[in-house]
C-alpha cells in the first residue's frame, strides 16, 4: 500500500507529488464579471502552503448564462486570463498541481436568476416546499447538446492557457452531465437516453472534446457520484461501468463522492434510507470499484483523520481527496506527511430539517473559506445560524451584481466567437 507522502504518476504522465488532495469546495468568491479575485487567490495560496499534492478549485461554470449560484466564477469565451493566471500561480505554487474544476448546472439553476436551465429531461428538483427555489428545466435539444460539449473544451483550453496543470469535469453531485447520468432525471428516448451507454454518451463526449482541445500532458479528470442515493438513481454499479468507459477515454483520474442537492449524502444524509458512516462517507461503495479500477481512484466525503485517510489508500483509492476539513484546518496535509496526527473537527448541526442543516453546514465552511481568503485564520467557534443568514444577504448582493453582467456579457456559443 502507497503511503500518503508516495507520488502518483498519472496516465498523462502527470505527476502529484503526494496522495492527498484538496477537492473542490463551493466559494462562492466570484468579483466583479465572475471572476476569481484577491481572497479567491489568497485562499488558493493558503491551500497550497498547506501541501496537499493536487489542488482542485470550486466549480468554474462554462456558460455565463447557467450558474448555480450568482457568486460563482465563469470562464468562456472572451473571458480575462489575467485573473485566472494569478489564481494559477497561487495554486501550484506550493509545488503541488492545480486543477480547474469545470461545470454546467443544467436544472440546479436558482428561479431567480434569470438564466437557462437546462437539463437531460423536464424533470424538476424535488426538494418538499423548497422546490420552488429551482424552475422547472427545458429539455435540451442536439444542437444545445453540441453546444456543451463546445464549452466545456473551450473552458479547458483556457484553463490550460491560465497555467492550470488540468481540468476536472463534473459529473456528480446532480449537476448537468449526472443528470444525464441517472435514469431519474434522463427519460430521453434519443441517443442521449435509455440505456446507461446512451446516458453516458455526454460525458463521453465532453471528455474527448476536452481532451482534444489541450496539451498530451495536461491533466483530465472527472468527478463522479458512486450513487445518488435515490431510489431508482444511478448506483455503484452503474458507477463502476462509467469508470470502465472513461479509462477508455484517456481519462487521469476519477473522482468518486455521491448526492445530490436532493440527497445530500456529502453531509451523511440519504434519500433512500441508506446509512453512511460517519467518516469517509463512500469507502464501501468505492472499496467495490477501486481495486479492479483501470483508472486512477479518488475518494473524497468527510476524511478528517489521518488513519482514515490511511485506510481509504489501504482500500485501493489512489488519492484522498478531503474538502471540509481544509476549510477548517487549511495545513492539515502537511501535518500528515510530517507524521502527526492533527486532525479537523466536525461540523455538525443538530437541526431537525436536513435541507436547512446541509445549507447552514455549507454557508458555514464558506464563512471560514472567505477568512483565509483575507489572510485571517478560519477560527474555531461555529456560527451556524449566523453564517446562514449573513450567506442568504450576501447573495442578494451577488444576484445584483451577476444580473448586471448577464445583461452586459458577451454570452454566445464559443462556436460562434472569435478566439
Amino acid at each position: 500500500m502507497p503511503g500518503l507522502d508516495a507520488p502518483l504518476v498519472l496516465p498523462s504522465g502527470q505527476t502529484l507529488p503526494n496522495r492527498i488532495a484538496k477537492a473542490a469546495t463551493e466559494e462562492f468568491l466570484a468579483v466583479e464579471g465572475q471572476l476569481p479575485g484577491a481572497e479567491l487567490v489568497e485562499l488558493y495560496r493558503r491551500w497550497a502552503a498547506g501541501g496537499a499534492g493536487l489542488l482542485i478549485t470550486g466549480h468554474v461554470m462554462v456558460d455565463g448564462r447557467a450558474l448555480a449560484n450568482p457568486a460563482d466564477v465563469v470562464l468562456q469565451q472572451g473571458t480575462a486570463l489575467a485573473p485566472f493566471r494569478r489564481w494559477a500561480q497561487a495554486a501550484r505554487s506550493g509545488g503541488g498541481r492545480a486543477w480547474l474544476q469545470i461545470n454546467h448546472p443544467g436544472r440546479v439553476v436558482g428561479a431567480d436568476m434569470r438564466g437557462l436551465a437546462w437539463s437531460a429531461s423536464d424533470v424538476r428538483v424535488e426538494i418538499g416546499r423548497y422546490s420552488r427555489l429551482y424552475p422547472r428545466p427545458t429539455p435540451m435539444t442536439p444542437a444545445q447538446i453540441e453546444e456543451v460539449v463546445d464549452r466545456f473544451a473551450t473552458t479547458a483550453r483556457l484553463a490550460e492557457q491560465a497555467g492550470f496543470d488540468g481540468v476536472q469535469v463534473h459529473a456528480a453531485h446532480g449537476y448537468l452531465l449526472a443528470q444525464f447520468l441517472s435514469p431519474l432525471t434522463n427519460r430521453r428516448a434519443d441517443a442521449w437516453g435509455g440505456e446507461l451507454a446512451h446516458r453516458a454518451k455526454l460525458l463521453l463526449d465532453v471528455v474527448a472534446a476536452v481532451r482534444g482541445r489541450v496539451g498530451s500532458g495536461f491533466a483530465v479528470g472527472v468527478k463522479l457520484n458512486t450513487a445518488d442515493f435515490q431510489r431508482g438513481g444511478f448506483d455503484e454499479g452503474d458507477a463502476a461501468r462509467v469508470v470502465d468507459l472513461l479509462a477508455e477515454s484517456g481519462v487521469d483520474l476519477v473522482e468518486l463522492s455521491g448526492g445530490s442537492v436532493e440527497s445530500l449524502a456529502t453531509h451523511g444524509h440519504t434519500a433512500d434510507g441508506r446509512t453512511l458512516a460517519r467518516e469517509a462517507y463512500f469507502l464501501d461503495l468505492a472499496a467495490r470499484i477501486a481495486p479492479g479500477a483501470p483508472v486512477p481512484i479518488m475518494l473524497t466525503g468527510g476524511v478528517r483523520r489521518r488513519p482514515v485517510a490511511e485506510d481509504v489508500l489501504a482500500g485501493g483509492v489512489s488519492v484522498v481527496g478531503m474538502a471540509t476539513a481544509l476549510a477548517l484546518r487549511p495545513d492539515l496535509p502537511g501535518r500528515w506527511l510530517r507524521g502527526e496526527r492533527a486532525e479537523a473537527p466536525a461540523p455538525r448541526v443538530r437541526w431537525r430539517h436536513k435541507v436547512l442543516a446541509s445549507a447552514a453546514t455549507q454557508a458555514e465552511v464558506r464563512r471560514r473559506l472567505a477568512r483565509l481568503g483575507r489572510g485571517a485564520e478560519p477560527g474555531d467557534r461555529f456560527r451556524f445560524r449566523t453564517s446562514l443568514v449573513r450567506e442568504l444577504l450576501d447573495r442578494r448582493t451577488a444576484l445584483r451584481r451577476y444580473h448586471r453582467w448577464l445583461d452586459t456579457a458577451h454570452t454566445t456559443s464559443p462556436a460562434h466567437t472569435s478566439s
